[in-house]
């Protein structure tokens, strides 16, 4: 169906959004972007911009509405690489346009309440216990037992997550995970064992289609805990076709037991002693360049026009769904020491080493390297791809390898 006509609504312009964006204007599409830093880089590609707070859908809602009045019709909105699923549904819902309902909106926004839908449709959690205030901290956690994780109920990048080994570590915790929870709640969860996937499937009229299903690397943990910080992820899995399959269909009642029915679930999932576990299921495109680099190179659809397409309110033909090839992919993101950036070099040679499809530096001179407590501090990243997941792991390693930074 052509596009040519159409005109879609993308929330997010950050440089992570870039990449989607791009996908957006080959589709022909006009583009309505918002973001509310007037200097985010996908906002050059708008053909109107709406410079608002991602989080403040209200406010995009009514300048939407302004351009509506003005004779510029919207026919869908969509997350771009922003964890903003309310300010969609606040459009969408407003507008009568595909997408999540108010309700499954809230559900995937909020990590509490996700949890307890998702009990209450028996979809396997870890334990998880809601800690209204600092003095059911440690009942709280005796209730669980440790190793578990605390968390903001609302925060997003793993933003105040932490593993907890001992009591002696709560406190501190919870002052931490509160101050990071723009509404103050905190909670504990289970810390559960096993190999951890991301996952990403397109759901049509409650058809899934889970695309995206990557090995998580956690080989900083050791360093980086309390902090949990992934140092990227790998397909194909290493795990075997029936951890594989049990997954994607846990995953996907998960994703339908939040309501989503129409759109995209992001799954981060663990394959423990009693089989599959949700951590967590977000019901927009992923960041991290997954849904836009990642899943196109590994099994050759392009993830983001699919999930531009039913945010337009189209079909998916199961053709269109089908992976076309299986290719290794590897991510792995630049490990540097502390301290502040002077110079940084190699990047071009880098960005050529064998197997490499993207490579992004996210520091300049000046920049402060800090110790590890969220992702959203990473200095940069390489993918690659090969013939086998060993070697596109070996190539995105040499190739980071390549980078050199000198310090003050």
């Amino acid at each position: 169906m052509p596009n040519t006509d159409k005109h879609l609504l993308i929330i997010g312009a950050g440089i992570e959004a870039c990449e989607g964006i791009k996908i957006a204007k080959t589709m022909g599409l006009k583009l309505i972007i918002a973001d509310g830093n007037p200097a985010a880089p996908g906002l050059a590609m708008a053909d109107w911009t709406i410079i608002e707070s991602t989080y403040d859908g209200n406010a995009i809602l009514a300048k939407a509405l302004a351009l509506i009045t003005s004779g510029i019709q919207l026919d869908g909105v969509i997350a771009m690489c922003a964890d903003v699923p309310l300010s969609v549904a606040t459009v969408c819902n407003a507008l009568g346009l595909a997408g999540l309902s108010l309700e499954s909106a809230f559900w995937v926004s909020d990590k509490l309440a996700m949890k307890q839908q998702l009990q209450k449709m028996g979809i396997p959690i870890p334990r998880f216990c809601a800690v209204a205030n600092k003095a059911s901290l440690h009942a709280c956690a005796n209730e669980i037992g440790f190793p578990l994780v605390i968390k903001p109920v609302d925060s997003r990048g793993a933003r105040g997550v932490q593993l907890i080994e001992q009591t002696s570590q709560l406190d501190a915790a919870w002052t931490l995970a509160h101050h990071e929870s723009p509404t103050g709640r905190v909670m504990l969860e289970e810390y559960l064992e096993g190999p951890q996937f991301s996952t990403e499937t397109l759901v049509d009229n409650s058809r899934c289609y889970t695309l995206g299903f990557a090995d998580r690397n956690y080989e900083w943990l050791e360093r980086t805990k309390p902090f949990i910080i992934e140092n990227g992820g790998d397909a194909p899995t290493a795990s075997n076709e029936s951890i594989r399959s049990a997954v994607i269909s846990c995953v996907e009642h998960a994703a339908l037991a939040l309501g989503i029915c129409s759109g995209v679930a992001k799954g981060d999932m663990v394959f423990t002693d009693t089989g599959p576990k949700v951590i967590e299921i977000a019901g927009r495109l992923s960041g991290g360049y997954f849904s836009t680099t990642q899943i196109p190179l590994a099994c050759g659809v392009n993830f983001v026009e699919k999930a531009i397409k039913l945010a337009l309110g189209q079909s998916l033909s199961v053709e269109e769904v089908t992976p076309s090839k299986q290719q290794a992919v590897a991510i792995r993101y630049l490990d540097l020491p502390e301290g502040k950036v002077k110079s940084i070099f190699n990047h071009d040679v880098a960005s050529t080493a064998p197997g490499v499809q993207l490579l992004k530096i996210f520091i300049t001179p000046g920049s402060i390297i800090a110790p590890l407590s969220n992702h959203t501090q990473r200095s940069g990243f390489v993918i690659t791809t090969a013939t086998s997941k060993h070697e596109a792991i070996e190539l995105a390693q040499t190739a980071l390898s390549l980078v050199k930074v000198t310090y003050e």
